[in-house]
């Protein structure tokens, strides 16, 4: 092996291919910014901003970073709603507390089904129409959003009738 094709395999091993931030086992072969937004709760838009306060370049492969520039993604994704603008957190105003707080991993789908049941329990029209399946947010259902029941005419049904007809005759 030459030289170049050493570094090469070094590097490759020097590499991290797990990288765990909350409850959430991250990709290390990404970029920082394509890592994070992998987890739930944080885009495109909130990993940069994290890479950014965790003074990281979003560009850097996650896994080849040491534990220092990790443990700083870390910090910065658990104190995220309390160092930007209250509009950029996914939990404005939360029923029980009133606070604002940016929820990320199993949080986030808990959170959400706890709302739901909230909703349905106090017979609100958002939960009454999580309750049978039908579209929430306002949007149209005259055409759309049929799950039952058969659309369209099923062509294979009517040539076999008409096969049926034919050999009868």
């Amino acid at each position: 092996m030459s030289e170049e094709q050493q570094a090469e395999t070094d590097e490759e091993e020097d590499i991290r291919y797990f990288v765990r931030i909350g409850q959430t086992d991250l990709d290390g072969t990404k970029s920082v910014e394509r890592a994070l937004s992998e987890m739930d709760g944080i885009g495109r838009r909130v990993s940069r901003v994290v890479a950014a306060n965790a003074d990281v370049d979003r560009t850097a492969t996650l896994g080849r970073l040491d534990d220092e520039p990790i443990e700083r993604i870390v910090e910065a994704v658990e104190n995220f709603a309390d160092e930007v603008p209250d509009w950029l957190a996914n939990r404005r105003n939360d029923f029980y507390t009133g606070e604002t707080e940016h929820i990320t991993g199993n949080d986030v789908s808990l959170t959400r089904n706890q709302d739901v049941n909230r909703m349905r329990m106090i017979r609100s029209y958002k939960g009454v129409r999580h309750e049978r399946g039908q579209k929430v947010r306002g949007q149209r259902t005259k055409s759309t959003g049929r799950t039952e029941g058969t659309i369209g005419v099923n062509v294979e049904a009517l040539k076999e009738e008409a096969e049926e007809e034919e050999g009868g005759e």
